[in-house]
């Protein structure tokens, strides 16, 4: 039974979804969160992870731990993103059976799903065709995670469920251009060409792909929501279930800025999927959905980047 005194395990509790998730379950009352910095708990070292859960004694472990990356880290370094997903994932969820945790709850991304899959994407079109090429490795990881998580629950009864997120933005998002995502690299990519007397931004693609966005806090919100919830099924879609293209999120991020200069898309670097829209239905029917509207979401992450500009050394702005 879940109470407010809970032991909870946050693994990757100071990336973008950890610190949100950990912020929302401080805010909602809870007072027994565990966390450990990755300088201190390598989660790819299955025997400091077994020992982290012998010493720390979780009953619950959520896993937002991750090796993430847009396409251009994605393309680069496919081993890397394969198999330290793997490593991660697998010490994690094999230590948490072990050690006879009872509720674990695994994190994903909507890559899972093939690459032209019929949208909205429902949970039941994973593995029904292939993946896109640009995320294929990382998603092979998070399907294994997946499969992992769907294998105890159904051979050991254990409470054992997979969250899968649409894209993600929000606080302490990554604005790294080698390996951020779109909306930070928009928002960097924006801000300064403003500061650089309203230059010409270059965007990658044509602009007419459509995705969906999620706000951090929103995720954090289903996390919470499955764990005082003992869910029916082993797999649930979390998004929006609203999409835009590119180009319009480009001209949103833009106008929030108050950049004035041109945009320029260069259709020589790929688009990715051309749609990734998720089917979030499962999530409604047990009573959840998302809060923020993604103008007042991205108002919100720009905030915090400029608030954050100069504290954020590998992302400092020259």
């Amino acid at each position: 039974m879940i109470s407010k005194q809970t032991n909870i395990y946050i693994a990757g509790h100071t990336g973008m979804v950890g610190s949100a998730v950990w912020s929302k379950l401080e805010s909602e009352g809870y007072t027994n969160l565990i966390g450990e910095t990755s300088k201190v708990l390598d989660l790819r070292n299955q025997q400091s992870v077994f020992k982290f859960y012998k010493k720390e004694q979780p009953e619950v472990v959520i896993d937002a731990a991750a090796k993430v990356g847009g396409i251009l880290a994605n393309n680069d370094f496919p081993y890397q993103f394969l198999m330290e997903n793997m490593q991660i994932q697998n010490n994690l969820i094999d230590g948490a059976f072990k050690n006879g945790i009872e509720k674990f709850i695994f994190l994903g991304s909507s890559c899972i799903y093939p690459k032209f899959a019929p949208q909205p994407l429902k949970e039941d079109y994973l593995l029904t065709d292939s993946l896109e090429p640009t995320n294929e490795y990382y998603a092979l990881a998070k399907i294994s995670g997946i499969k992992a998580c769907e294998s105890i629950r159904k051979q050991y009864g254990k409470d054992y469920v997979s969250l899968m997120p649409t894209n993600l933005y929000g606080y302490n998002d990554n604005f790294d251009l080698k390996s951020s995502h779109v909306i930070p690299a928009m928002i960097r990519k924006f801000h300064q060409a403003k500061v650089d007397n309203h230059s010409t931004v270059t965007l990658w693609g044509s602009g007419s792909v459509r995705r969906e966005f999620l706000f951090v806090d929103d995720l954090a919100a289903a996390v919470v929501h499955a764990l005082e919830n003992k869910l029916t099924n082993h797999l649930y879609n979390v998004g929006t279930g609203n999409d835009v293209t590119i180009k319009t999120l480009a001209k949103s991020i833009q106008k929030i800025i108050g950049h004035k200069g041109d945009i320029i898309w260069d259709t020589s670097k790929p688009d990715g999927t051309p749609r990734k829209l998720m089917d979030v239905s499962k999530m409604k029917e047990i009573g959840w959905s998302y809060k923020t509207e993604l103008e007042e979401g991205l108002k919100k992450t720009y905030d915090w980047f400029l608030n954050n500009l100069l504290n954020y050394k590998e992302n400092k702005l020259d």
